[in-house]
């Protein structure tokens, strides 16, 4: 019989008073960096700025970027109706 795996719920980030992440800060970021925690900053008891990993966005690729970007145009060699610059005197 295969047991069933709870997923663990999201610990709740670790709060720090301004003050205290003022003075800590540094670590706090290498602690962020090694372990992936979170930490709310706070200001009077009430949560100003949070502290999370940075995670870096995948490279999007270039080839094929701008599809569905451009409109359909049926006569493409026919001229365009308006005034332009080089047409100006």
């Amino acid at each position: 019989m295969a047991k069933k795996t709870r997923k663990a719920a999201p610990a709740q980030p670790d709060t720090v008073a301004a003050a205290e992440f003022k003075a800590t800060c540094l670590e706090l970021m290498d602690r962020v960096r090694e372990t992936g925690i979170e930490y709310v900053v706070t200001k009077h008891g009430k949560p100003v700025a949070k502290l999370v990993p940075y995670v870096a966005p995948k490279p999007r690729k270039v080839f094929g970027s701008m599809k569905g970007t451009v409109l359909k145009y049926e006569r493409p060699f026919d001229p365009i109706d308006g005034e332009w610059d080089i047409n100006k005197t």
